[in-house]
């Protein structure tokens, strides 16, 4: 099917289809993730849309869903978290992890905790080395099935789960800790060439930038969506981030005022600033 891109406003859900937008009738988000056949049900919503402008403010997408993310599932991740949990003793746990049958699947927000393109994010305030995570975002319906995409921006505090594995939780989970958007993207499955990019920038400079593509992941995506559904369930479907493979240096730590873009193809731009 070609990509029907479906975005929170003021006004509800609108939807775009090429160079169309449409008003949807359902303005509830739960209905489409709760849907059987989520983009044959958006399919007909459009059908029976109106037509309207492009809307101004964009909101996440997201309603009752929880966001639930995957760790070590690029080499690039790997090695980064190795390095950072080394002196901690927890170093090897994640070439295990890289290397097992079981991937790591942690939760991340509520949807209170999770903010739109062009908002901002927080740092936390007991951390001193906090660096964006460019993800592919997998939405999944209320029956476990991959329907669509997102763009997120998994914010985590590097030295706090250095010191101890076991502090993941509190590098992952805070307020204002999610980004998510622009849009649910509905669509086919994304293509493994598909591009994953990165720029930071401070004061109009651009401080860290960064490529891969969704080829460089270890495990598939129909992978970590099985596994998160193993003896769960999810009454209004979820968002589960799959990975990071773009990682800034060492001595990069993200600062109040900075820019962060991160674009997948076909799904947009998501852009956060940092507070």
């Amino acid at each position: 099917m070609s990509p029907i891109a479906v975005f929170s406003t003021s006004i509800g859900l609108v939807a775009q289809r090429g160079e169309d937008w449409f008003r949807l009738a359902e303005p509830h988000l739960d209905t489409l993730f709760c849907a059987e056949d989520p983009a044959l049900w958006l399919q007909r919503a459009v059908q029976a849309a109106e037509r309207i402008e492009a809307p101004v403010s964009l909101g996440a997408p997201i309603q009752s869903q929880e966001v639930w993310a995957s760790g070590v599932t690029y080499l690039r991740s790997r090695d980064a978290r190795m390095e950072e949990s080394k002196d901690s003793g927890g170093g090897t746990f994640y070439d295990r992890v890289y290397d097992a049958d079981r991937p790591e699947i942690f939760f991340k927000a509520t949807p209170h905790r999770v903010f739109g393109t062009g908002t901002q994010l927080r740092l936390r305030s007991d951390s001193k080395w906090n660096v964006p995570e460019p993800e592919l975002a997998l939405a999944i319906n209320a029956g476990g099935k991959i329907f669509g995409y997102s763009i997120g921006n998994d914010l985590s505090s590097r030295d706090i789960e250095g010191e101890n594995p076991l502090y993941l939780p509190q590098a992952k989970v805070w307020s204002h800790c999610c980004g998510l958007g622009p849009a649910l993207v509905v669509c086919d499955p994304l293509r493994l060439e598909t591009a994953i990019e990165i720029q930071i920038l401070r004061a109009g400079s651009i401080v860290f930038e960064g490529k891969t593509s969704l080829s460089q992941m270890k495990r598939t995506p129909a992978e970590l969506a099985d596994w998160l559904w193993r003896d769960n369930t999810f009454p209004n479907g979820c968002y589960l981030l799959t990975g990071t493979g773009l990682v800034p240096p060492n001595d990069f730590t993200l600062a109040s005022g900075d820019e962060v873009r991160i674009s997948i193809e076909t799904l947009g731009t998501l852009v956060n600033f940092i507070s």
